[in-house]
């Protein structure tokens, strides 16, 4: 079974369960994953950014801190799916 990188509308995890990696939701999977990282690398970009301005009001601040622990989710989320799929015998 495969952590999908998304949750049903209650919130509750998603899991696939196909023979192939290179089925169409698989792939799909493998991209919105992609997206994810990527999104977590800009977010982490500007809230570093964020935190070296002297000058960074609250609202700035509580907004780069709620983007950082969105993505730390997603990331987190992609870390579990992925240690699932690694074989035993690795």
């Amino acid at each position: 079974m495969r952590l999908l990188p998304w949750t049903t509308p209650e919130g509750r995890p998603c899991n696939l369960s196909t023979d192939s990696d290179l089925s169409r939701l698989s792939l799909l999977a493998d991209d919105i994953e992609a997206a994810q990282l990527d999104s977590g690398e800009q977010v982490l970009k500007g809230a570093r950014a964020l935190l070296g301005d002297p000058r960074a009001g609250e609202r700035a601040v509580r907004f780069a801190l709620t983007r950082a622990t969105e993505s730390l989710a997603d990331v987190l989320r992609i870390a579990v799916s992925r240690g699932g799929r690694i074989p035993a015998e690795w």
